[in-house]
């Protein structure tokens, strides 16, 4: 077999990049099978190397998923952030990009959707997954920071408070009716609509819609 015609995971393993191709393996089981459809050995496979190869990296297959989900989070981070914009031009609008990003996140990221939130891997397994995650999770903080300010001092509400309750909302709409795979629910509106309908309704009964 010549170097052009070996998988890519089995060329990336030669150049050192053993991680990366495991990852990659890794993700396209996942978009496969689903995060538990797959063995350390099935991974190793198919980025082609050895069957303990993996093991100069990961201690077992909760931690190769652990790195798939912490490489999803900055994906997602960078997502959410551009998203934001600094919340430019104003914060409620600022904020439906958001939550349009991470619907489109989930629809077009199904393999590192389900690393992150479906692998079964605890949230604080890994630091580098859980510090990609809090990154991710403080754009949406950072939104609700932004629109508590709008209101005076004494009727503000816990911005983390706000924070948990859209990012809910969010996770809610996009596990149900927003992903890209099989689990999709229908809807009689789109996802996008859903969402921007729920959030709205809920800043208009804390004083926080658009002004």
């Amino acid at each position: 077999m010549s170097r052009k015609d070996r998988p890519w995971g089995e060329r990336a393993y030669h150049h050192g990049n053993l991680r990366a191709a495991l990852i990659e393996a890794a993700r396209a089981l996942i978009a496969e099978k689903g995060p538990a459809g797959f063995t350390f050995a099935d991974a190793a496979r198919a980025a082609g190397v050895s069957a303990a190869a993996p093991y100069r990296h990961y201690r077992d297959r909760d931690a190769l998923l652990a790195d798939v989900a912490r490489e999803g989070y900055e994906r997602f981070e960078a997502a959410l952030a551009a998203a934001w914009n600094g919340g430019a031009p104003e914060p409620v609008a600022a904020l439906d990009r958001v939550g349009r990003a991470y619907l489109a996140f989930a629809r077009a990221e199904t393999a590192y959707y389900s690393a992150m939130f479906e692998s079964g891997v605890a949230a604080d397994a890994d630091p580098e997954m859980h510090a990609a995650a809090e990154r991710a999770f403080a754009v949406i903080r950072q939104a609700a920071d932004a629109l508590c300010a709008r209101l005076p001092a004494a009727k503000r509400p816990p911005t983390l408070m706000v924070a948990l309750h859209v990012w809910s909302m969010a996770h809610g709409v996009a596990s149900l009716f927003g992903r890209g795979d099989a689990g999709r629910r229908k809807s009689p509106m789109s996802a996008e609509e859903l969402l921007e309908s729920a959030v709205l309704v809920y800043l208009q009964g804390l004083g926080l819609g658009a002004t």
